[in-house]
């Protein structure tokens, strides 16, 4: 049996083995964690379907019409695990004009988050290619922050309906 005080210092050899960036002020699960963490994933862990994921992707932008009745929509892919969406994988087309009401509607059903701007309206060369791009990059990204966002996954009926339903009419939610 050893008669070590537990305020005896650790050989040199114990102290390489500590990791550097744990504070000494930290509770004992950071230490634990931290040693936890510089083990590698298994094969399984790697590749296994995550407790909850969420990902959006917005693509394939269409423009229709003529002349003063053109306009461009996107589609929208979910896919999901998470129990407040009804389907898994959805496919969607919006227009940016959706995508305005459906900010509208988020700012108004959930006041305790901060909802991110849409990409700015063009009004000069809005069907060029580059255009069509950067806004369905900034849509993307509009999509992603909204949509990673806890409060509004499991509490925004507004959100499942955008990303999942092929019929969604903004005049359901005004």
């Amino acid at each position: 049996m050893s008669n070590t005080s537990p305020f005896a210092r650790s050989s040199p050899l114990e102290d390489s083995l500590l990791p550097t960036n744990v504070s000494p002020f930290a509770r004992s699960n950071a230490f634990e964690d931290s040693l936890l963490s510089s083990r590698g994933q298994t094969i399984e862990e790697m590749y296994s379907i995550p407790e909850s994921f969420l990902e959006v992707e917005v693509r394939n932008p269409q423009t229709h019409g003529f002349g003063r009745k053109m306009y461009t929509d996107y589609e929208i892919v979910c896919k999901t695990n998470i129990p407040a969406f009804k389907l898994r994988h959805s496919v969607v087309r919006r227009r940016y004009s959706d995508f305005e009401a459906f900010q509208d509607i988020l700012e108004n059903e959930s006041t305790r988050v901060n909802i991110p701007p849409l990409p700015g309206k063009v009004f000069t060369n809005r069907f060029s290619d580059e255009v069509i791009e950067n806004r369905r990059e900034g849509l993307e990204r509009f999509l992603n922050i909204v949509a990673g966002h806890p409060l509004l996954q499991t509490g925004s009926k507004v959100l499942c309906a955008f990303l999942q339903d092929p019929a969604w009419d903004k005049t359901q939610w005004l």
